[in-house]
């Protein structure tokens, strides 16, 4: 009897192996586009916000020459 002649169905065996095999790893690419997506909706609401914010100051600080007339007004003191 020769080594190629079997009493197992080839077609079987093989089907049978490739059921053995572990399977394929499926990139995650709808992860991928949904932090993408995500980072790009986190930067547009910062920047919407940072140019919609008040300013943190609502006068303008004096210039160095008004702060010295204004501190020898004895009105002021």
């Amino acid at each position: 009897m020769a080594m190629t002649d079997s009493a197992l169905d080839p077609a079987a065996v093989s089907y049978i192996r490739g059921l053995l095999k572990p399977p394929l790893q499926k990139d995650g690419r709808w992860a991928a586009l949904a932090a993408a997506a995500f980072a790009a909706l986190t930067a547009m609401a910062f920047a919407i916000s940072m140019i919609m914010a008040p300013p943190t100051t609502t006068r303008h600080l004096p210039a160095e020459s008004e702060s010295i007339t204004l501190s020898m007004t004895p009105a002021l003191r």
